[in-house]
């Protein structure tokens, strides 16, 4: 039985178990699990880290999915030797060789840093041609995306990544244990029926223009007409003409929308909940990955504390002299001063803001009866930025049109959604939230596009567009 948790990774990120066998015959060992192999002969597989050569010795370390591993080459192998000083960075190799502890003086912290794996055979299954700049070297980020294929090979990028991952795997095991269904939401809409100008179109069949979804709004509110409790998580498309750190054209959402709530406080309770288990399972399973890119978890108490929008902006005039006061939602500037003050003040990295004005929320928003011209909706912002956009939507369904028709939009284009309210629809709410932004600040990162697998933007489509495109 391979150990099932190690350095902090339950099951190497999913995957510590020995793997089918391979070409030869012998069956490959996952680099992670080596260390219960002492003294063995095993067969590894992976990408050449390093070379180092000492004399007539040849030391290498070998990566796989699951880590890292130092191989030694000694003459007493000469064929494997040989084979070893042909190596280069980022060549595909088999090793097979002997388990052997390090002496104690030259053991290293991490992981597999008592072992080293001394090489009998070495077969190479793919080489490399010389690499444009060495694969951990600081690059500036338009170089780093231009070579994604080869840096996202990077130390780094493969710990930001697998964060990710673990953020989706806890926002799943959380919703699931609350009784949600995931259900995957259309990317190809028919009219914008708001009306919105940042929306991508493309053609369709019988001469129709199709649009790429900007969010799963209206097909996750008819799901709770069907599950009560329904989440999404898939990307969406603004094409919002910008360029900052924290915007993207194309980012995953995070979506969850529910049934039978009192008000919008019963979302904010729940996300408070959910926020407490990434940081939990993050704790437990990314120690590593924290460690490596100098990040520290959040700072969250049981309860975020929360002000209205109103009150937000009046605290900021207060303190600072800023007058935002008449202003229908914050400013960058503010969700920065707000986020610090929540940490100084209150003890938290996060904090939320509510009751947006009804004119700036969308027309399905709910408006506050105890509190009119404003909505039971929020914000979450984490560490200066929004992370989390939420509330109660309207679900009569005469007054879901009245809020239609108080946008100046047309009721007869909603038709098809406004189906899950003419045959009866429970109170319900629930928020977006972006996976990528939530890894940036989880990270510390100064860029979006570092925690953007493949980020698309005003400039870029996986390469920077020619500059006469880029004109146009």
């Amino acid at each position: 039985m391979e150990p099932q948790l190690e350095n902090g990774h339950i099951g190497g990120h999913g995957d510590n178990r020995d793997t089918a066998a391979v070409s030869n015959g012998a069956r490959r060992t996952t680099i992670v699990n080596l260390g219960s192999h002492i003294g063995k002969t095993v067969s590894i597989s992976g990408w050449v880290d390093v070379r180092r050569d000492h004399g007539k010795l040849v030391f290498l370390d070998i990566r796989d999915r699951s880590g890292k591993v130092q191989v030694i080459c000694l003459t007493n192998h000469p064929e494997a030797l040989a084979e070893g000083q042909k190596l280069k960075p980022e060549w595909v190799v088999q090793v097979e060789g002997i388990v052997n502890e390090r002496p104690e003086k030259m053991r290293t912290e991490g992981v597999n840093g008592n072992i080293e794996l001394e090489a009998t055979t070495i077969t190479v299954l793919a080489q490399a041609q010389e690499l444009p700049f060495e694969k951990d070297t600081e690059v500036n980020l338009d170089t780093y995306l231009d070579y994604l294929p080869l840096t996202l090979r990077g130390e780094k990028a493969r710990a930001i990544f697998r964060v990710q991952a673990e953020i989706t795997n806890a926002y799943r095991g959380f919703l699931g244990t609350e009784g949600f269904t995931e259900f995957q939401a259309p990317k190809l809409i028919g009219d914008d029926a708001e009306g919105g100008a940042n929306v991508f179109s493309v053609p369709y069949f019988n001469d129709k223009v199709a649009h790429l979804g900007t969010s799963p709004q209206f097909y996750k509110q008819i799901m709770v007409g069907v599950l009560e409790r329904v989440y999404a998580i898939g990307n969406v498309y603004r094409a919002e003409k910008h360029s900052t750190t924290r915007h993207l054209n194309e980012y995953t959402s995070m979506d969850m929308e529910m049934g039978f709530i009192k008000d919008h406080r019963d979302l904010m309770e729940l996300e408070t909940r959910l926020m407490h288990a990434i940081i939990e399972q993050l704790r437990m399973n990314c120690e590593q990955e924290f460690k490596l890119l100098g990040a520290v978890l959040p700072v969250a108490p049981k309860i975020f504390p929360v002000l209205k929008l109103r009150e937000a902006l009046e605290l900021i005039y207060k303190e600072t002299g800023r007058d935002n006061r008449n202003e229908p939602d914050l400013e960058p500037e503010d969700e920065r001063w707000l986020s610090e003050w929540a940490a100084r003040e209150k003890g938290s990295d996060f904090i939320f803001i509510t009751h947006y004005p009804v004119a700036k929320r969308p027309m399905y928003t709910f408006e506050d009866p105890d509190d009119i011209g404003y909505t039971r909706s929020f914000d979450l912002l984490f560490r200066g930025v929004e992370i989390t956009t939420g509330g109660q939507r309207r679900h009569d369904y005469e007054n879901l049109i009245e809020g239609i028709k108080m946008k100046g939009l047309d009721p007869e284009k909603f038709s098809y959604y406004l189906q899950a309210f003419k045959y009866g629809m429970p109170p319900h709410g629930g928020w977006g939230m972006g996976l990528e932004r939530l890894t940036q600040k989880m990270l510390g990162l100064a860029n979006v596009k570092e925690a953007t697998l493949f980020p698309r933007d005003i400039n870029r489509i996986d390469t920077l567009l020619s500059s006469s495109l880029a004109e146009e």
